[in-house]
């Protein structure tokens, strides 16, 4: 299934995506994709429903971020072979683990802000994965029956925040506007590897990102385990999990976002976003 929410932002509907690709309104059975709706027992149950028996949502609403009331959201950094050298730093032994403030969650397509006296935006195009039923303490063997589904992030940072302001990466990650995540949900039976995904990000046009999840130095499973040794998971936590090479930081010279451009990306079955940049005004509210 392909999971979505449409509408206005704090007023978003959840629906789905039939097999025309056209978009149903999913509000009858379910009150919002979160918490126990992902639970597998939920899921089965929508996916019992036939799509042609909802209403059809006409026109082109705004799409929301595809899942809501995320808990957390645990990132992982230089976790591509071919990235981490670009970033002028090694191949990690284990999981580099970050968070990403989930105030920092918007729609797709929505604009991304670059906040008052930032000068080193950047994009990162990256596999999300949704967990669907509570974990800890793991086994990799076992991980993936936590998983419900897969989708785009556009983990945005602003590399002068992360890198030379002291202290963890989390002050360049999680500024407002800085976590796109979409279009859909797509349920873990509709991707059988999740290490095979073709991914990339245009800027303006321009080629950057032309990845693969191949590249990944620990895989989805890997991850999930992990991650459950230091914490629990629940259902609408987001697992981010790293980028293939193509990053600003990693230009030469560096190149990096500013007012008025326009960022396209996508990961292969997980569907594509869309964001304009725009500078952010002091005392605006989301």
């Amino acid at each position: 299934m392909k999971l979505v929410r449409f509408g206005p932002r704090g007023a978003e509907r959840p629906g789905i995506i039939d097999g025309e690709g056209r978009l149903r309104d999913l509000s009858s059975h379910v009150k919002d994709i979160a918490g126990e709706v992902l639970l597998p027992a939920s899921l089965a149950r929508l996916s019992d429903i036939d799509p042609a028996r909802l209403p059809l949502v006409e026109g082109t609403p705004r799409i929301g971020a595809c899942v809501v009331q995320v808990g957390k959201m645990v990132c992982v950094g230089l976790n591509y072979s071919d990235h981490a050298p670009e970033s002028g730093m090694g191949v990690p032994s284990e999981p580099v683990l970050f968070f990403k403030a989930t105030s920092a969650i918007v729609g797709p397509d929505d604009d991304v802000e670059i906040p008052p006296g930032a000068a080193k935006v950047d994009w990162e195009v990256e596999l999300g994965v949704v967990i669907g039923k509570p974990v800890r303490y793991v086994s990799k063997d076992q991980a993936m029956q936590h998983v419900a589904g897969y989708c785009v992030v556009n983990d945005v940072s602003e590399r002068a925040y992360q890198l030379e302001r002291g202290g963890t990466w989390d002050k360049g990650k999680g500024c407002d506007t800085f976590g796109p995540m979409g279009p859909w949900l797509v349920t873990r039976d509709e991707i059988p590897d999740p290490q095979a995904l073709a991914m990339w990000l245009d800027v303006d046009g321009r080629r950057f990102q032309d990845g693969s999840t191949r590249t990944m130095v620990f895989d989805v499973p890997t991850l999930v385990s992990y991650i459950s040794q230091f914490m629990s998971l629940q259902p609408g936590d987001v697992i981010s999990t790293g980028t293939p090479p193509g990053v600003g930081l990693g230009q030469k010279p560096p190149v990096y976002l500013k007012p008025g451009q326009t960022m396209r990306l996508g990961i292969q079955g997980l569907g594509e976003q869309q964001q304009r940049t725009v500078a952010a005004r002091i005392g605006d509210k989301q």
